[in-house]
């Protein structure tokens, strides 16, 4: 088997995490290039923001109110495609709605984004997803994206097009 493809990314400021967040916006909405994210890093890592760039880059993103929902597990935001933003920080053992959540999103063709994504169980994981990994850095963010699935696969090829003053050396 192949190694999933990946792309390392630095984001000096939360300028450019929100940039990636709307670079992903526009790739993620096209869906031969959909896929979940699924974001893993510390608090205070810039999830939530990148979150924020990509839903008020969406259609109807004006109206998208985006904040961490440690407390809702699950906000949905009325974008174009929709927006699931799930958190998983205080379930780390999973929730069956997580799971109905997930269902729902995949048929409606929403965009799935999972906070604290190394807690969902595995057997949850979506096939087509960007894992996104912020890493220490000297400066500024380090964010890993591992493509999973040909969704995953062509939204990273498409990133890397998109954003290619991000790409770190």
């Amino acid at each position: 088997m192949d190694p999933s493809p990946s792309l390392a990314l630095r984001l000096p400021g939360e300028a450019d995490t929100l940039a990636l967040g709307r670079a992903l916006a526009v790739i993620l909405a096209d869906p031969a290039k959909r896929a979940a994210l699924l974001l893993r890093g510390d608090l205070g890592s810039g999830k939530t923001t990148l979150v924020r760039g990509l839903a008020e880059a969406l259609p109807g993103g004006d109206e998208a109110e985006v904040a961490s929902p440690s407390f809702n597990i699950v906000n949905v935001y009325p974008t174009r495609p929709e927006v699931f933003h799930v958190d998983l920080y205080r379930i780390p053992g999973g929730d069956p709605s997580v799971e109905e959540h997930l269902e729902a999103a995949a048929l409606g063709d929403a965009l799935v984004v999972v906070e604290w994504g190394q807690y969902l169980p595995r057997d949850m994981l979506p096939a087509n997803r960007l894992e996104c990994d912020w890493l220490p850095a000297t400066s500024g963010r380090l964010c890993r994206m591992t493509a999973c699935g040909e969704g995953g696969r062509a939204a990273l090829a498409a990133l890397a097009q998109a954003c290619p003053d991000l790409v770190a050396d």
